[in-house]
């Protein structure tokens, strides 16, 4: 009978913990993503993207946000249900029920493997992914962007150097009334008029092919304004840095093994330790979920025990969370120009798991070992 009203309990505070961790996690990685694609808003308001594809670009961060809070929350929803039972008088009647830190701590340990092993399959696989596709779809947009941005009666910003503005658009794609401001050579700024025109594809982007129309430019040297005559002439609208159609590989966007073991040609030699760092991180990171989870019980289930609660103890285990992540992010960077740092990047992810544990049920064990002879 004790067993069954023990498993009903964990499950009991097992749902809880589950339910409250997904609605943490999902509430505040709505926050975090309201507020990081405001930067992308002016692609909507200004540029005329989608609203489709502005939440196809903003929806690939999401796998990260959840990956860097997913320890964070798990640790708030413990530390706040358990000190919930304690205002409730539920870990009172636990105890005097017999139920050992173990017993009690059962039902967060099982949460925080769920929500550790969710974070491993999002730092190895699903975050990589996204990453890959976010920055492919960025570029993407970026590089072919202006093909479908250009307006009638609208001055285009198409990059900081290149203003066009169309007249009328037809239905067939034929651009009438086309002006062109050019600074990107800044020794021969230009303005392009043209009665008409068409966009195409370019190897480097897109391009507009302008027909009759002229090419005025002011010589530095003499400011003499040169007017130049045109049948036909093309005009990239792609930024002219862009002469390849490679992409940069960020590391976040590359596999462990691809971190541990870069391909020839991806990274110089210089970023090699950075791209080390990443993988371990990505390891380590998860086992940080644990650590919080343990804090958090010590916090709450540690210590001399208090009929009403207290919050002291929290108070301290907020402290030490907010510490641990300090000293993560520290850690990180230091790592990279000292790679002999490494290891302390795991120790810092399950070290302090490993203390609570001792801290928490240690002496229970020593208790039950102590009892084992005389039964």
């Amino acid at each position: 009978m004790g067993a069954l009203s023990i498993t009903r309990l964990d499950r009991y505070v097992f749902r809880q913990l589950l339910g409250a961790l997904l609605l943490v996690t999902l509430g505040l990685v709505a926050l975090i993503w309201l507020t990081q694609s405001l930067r992308f808003v002016e692609l909507v308001v200004n540029r005329g993207l989608s609203f489709v594809v502005f939440l196809k670009l903003t929806g690939l961060l999401i796998p990260g946000f959840i990956s860097i809070i997913l320890p964070i929350t798990t640790f708030v929803v413990v530390q706040f249900l358990y000190q919930r039972l304690s205002m409730d008088r539920e870990l009172t009647v636990m105890r005097a029920a017999g139920l050992s830190p173990l017993a009690m701590a059962r039902p967060a340990l099982a949460v925080a493997l769920v929500a550790m092993a969710g974070h491993y399959a999002l730092n190895l696989w699903l975050v990589p992914a996204s990453a890959t596709a976010f920055r492919a779809y960025q570029w993407e947009i970026r590089n072919h962007i202006a093909a479908f941005l250009l307006q009638e009666g609208v001055f285009t910003t198409v990059s900081d150097d290149l203003v066009v503005y169309v007249r009328a658009k037809q239905t067939d794609g034929t651009l009438r009334g086309i002006m062109v401001d050019d600074a990107r050579d800044r020794s021969q700024r230009a303005t392009i008029l043209a009665e008409t025109g068409r966009l195409m594809d370019g190897a480097n982007g897109p391009r507009v092919l302008l027909e009759n129309g002229t090419r005025q430019v002011i010589d530095q040297r003499t400011g003499q304004l040169n007017v130049l005559s045109f049948k036909e002439n093309w005009v990239d609208l792609a930024a002219p840095t862009r002469t390849t159609g490679a992409r940069l590989r960020d590391p976040a966007e590359m596999s462990i093994a691809g971190l541990l073991n870069p391909p020839e040609g991806v990274v110089m030699a210089r970023d090699i330790p950075k791209w080390r760092v990443e993988a371990h991180r990505r390891l380590s990171a998860p086992l940080t979920t644990l650590s919080f989870t343990m804090v958090a019980l010590v916090a709450v289930l540690g210590g001399a025990f208090r009929r009403h609660g207290g919050l002291l103890r929290p108070f301290l285990g907020i402290c030490a969370v907010v510490a641990l992540v300090a000293t993560g992010l520290a850690l990180d960077s230091l790592a990279v120009r000292m790679p002999d740092l490494i290891p302390v990047l795991w120790l810092r992810a399950a070290l302090p798991a490993l203390a609570c544990a001792v801290f928490l049920f240690g002496p229970v064990m020593l208790d039950n070992r102590a009892a084992a002879p005389a039964r």
